[in-house]
């Protein structure tokens, strides 16, 4: 018997609601969330004269504030300077995320483009505040550091990525494409390895980020199987195969 065929249109307009509000406004939620609260990311498309207001109404900043964070932080200064350089999508003073979509065909891809800097604001502003120590990153850096003697590559720690936010990674292995390594102990950290990737890919920086995590429990079923999609490859701890997992990396970047 032939598989059912699926409408895949459908399907993913599915998952997005929208609703009609007063004075034309639109509400759209989407199926992106703000990790450990389990918000939706909710935009508003306002119509005006010269186009369409693409906007999150400030949530990002306050789901941020009541969790903690902070989004007048340098790191998240300078991730709003650059992303008015790379996206139609800008953070005002009113920490507000918004675009001016021109007309309607741009309407659909701008407030994808907000929602997901409104996650990446998120992770941005709460991530200092939700980073802990544990043993998993003391066993990692053991693995770390021994594959790298084992391989004869340079290794560092701790390094400031040269792009947007200020982010690190907790290693970065030097190769033809570097290996940029974020160790998630948490959802906020794996966000951040999310946040890394996607600004590498924008900005065609070489480098292959990989985030290894301490556990699905810890970071989240749901944000560990979306990472998939939006790191180089997202793994489990795991002591055993931590160094084969790096000698792969390493030979399918040169």
């Amino acid at each position: 018997m032939e598989p059912t065929t699926i409408n895949l249109s459908r399907s993913i307009c599915s998952l997005f609601q929208v609703i009609q509000d007063e004075a034309k406004v639109q509400r759209v939620v989407t199926p992106l969330e703000y990790p450990g609260s389990g918000d939706k990311v909710v935009i508003r498309v306002r119509p005006q004269n010269d186009g369409y207001q693409i906007d999150e109404n400030g949530e990002a900043a306050f789901y941020a504030a009541m969790a903690g964070g902070d989004v007048d932080s340098e790191n998240v200064s300078r991730w709003a300077a650059e992303l008015l350089t790379i996206s139609p999508v800008a953070f005002g003073d009113d920490d507000r995320l918004a675009a001016l979509a021109p007309s309607g065909a741009h309407v659909a891809p701008y407030i994808i483009r907000v929602a997901e800097a409104a996650q990446q604001l998120y992770a941005l502003a709460t991530s200092r505040s939700e980073r802990r120590a544990s043993d998993f990153k003391e066993r990692l850096a053991e693995i770390i550091w021994g594959a790298s003697r084992s391989l004869k590559l340079e290794v560092s720690s701790n390094v400031t990525l040269p792009i947007a936010g200020g982010l690190e990674a907790d290693y970065v292995i030097e190769a033809a494409k570097p290996l940029i390594i974020v160790a998630a102990n948490s959802t906020m950290r794996l966000l951040e390895a999310e946040v890394i990737c996607m600004q590498y890919r924008t900005e065609k920086k070489p480098g292959r980020v990989i985030a290894i995590v301490e556990s699905q429990n810890a970071v989240g079923k749901k944000q560990f199987e979306r990472a998939g999609y939006y790191t180089d490859r997202t793994v489990v701890f795991n002591e055993n195969s931590i160094e084969s997992l790096i000698s792969l990396e390493i030979m399918t970047s040169q």
